[in-house]
């Protein structure tokens, strides 16, 4: 048992033999945590650490995409005209109506980082339900298994949650005003009217955008195992 636990706590700490070793280098990793060094660590102790580990890269990310421009200025995650509607863009840009729009997108960035603040209690909730099993499916899983982990666990409750604080954010900073102004000013143009959930399409952009940059901190905690910000993340990993 003591061996299964400690693989559970190496498994972030692992992450950079997997890209750079494969397996096997994983596997020397593991031999060596099975040392007097590492003994000194109860099970409670490990398993913690492990928690801990992504309740620190959650954190990571929604803070930093709740700050100014954690949206609006990443190109990757950036919140912009749904499909659907890139042909009334187009018209609304042709006519002098750019900054409407432009006004229209900045607003639903702002939104959504107004929304990305004081997600980590969700996680949290998640993190502390993982069990043996799941580390194990995460430890053995690819490169993106703990973010894919969290992401089975949390959408349903981030969803409910998330989309009553970006309706509240989308109204602070007037995107619904703006939005409502876009659509009035195309149908003017168009016999074919738009008709769109604002609510429903940031929510779900606020969601992706999150996600995918919890999937670069996973990347970044398996490249560089160092990266141990608290006493207990110094305690379990510092002990390999």
């Amino acid at each position: 048992m003591t061996k299964i636990i400690v693989v559970l706590a190496l498994f972030l700490s692992g992450f950079q033999a997997l890209s750079a070793q494969g397996v096997k280098g994983l596997f020397d990793k593991v031999n060596k945590a099975i040392t007097p060094a590492s003994g000194n660590l109860s099970n409670d102790d490990i398993i913690n650490g492990l928690k801990e580990a992504l309740r620190v890269g959650t954190d990571s990310s929604s803070k930093k995409l709740s700050k100014l421009d954690g949206f609006f200025g990443d190109a990757a995650i950036k919140i912009l005209m749904p499909e659907e509607a890139k042909k009334m863009e187009r018209t609304l840009r042709n006519v002098g109506m750019g900054s409407l729009v432009d006004k229209a997108i900045l607003s639903m960035n702002r939104a959504a980082e107004e929304a990305a603040n004081g997600v980590g209690g969700i996680f949290w909730n998640a993190i502390k339900q993982m069990s043996i099993k799941d580390g194990l499916q995460i430890l053995r899983g690819g490169d993106f298994a703990a973010t894919d982990y969290l992401k089975s666990m949390t959408t349903k409750e981030l969803t409910e949650k998330f989309r009553p604080v970006i309706e509240a954010a989308l109204i602070k900073v007037d995107a619904t005003k703006y939005w409502k102004d876009v659509f009035t000013a195309y149908n003017n143009f168009s016999s074919k009217p738009v008709n769109t959930d604002l609510n429903a399409y940031v929510t779900d952009k606020a969601l992706s955008g999150l996600f995918y940059n919890i999937s670069l901190e996973e990347q970044k905690i398996r490249k560089n195992p160092a990266a141990q910000v608290t006493e207990l993340l110094k305690k379990v990993f510092g002990a390999k």
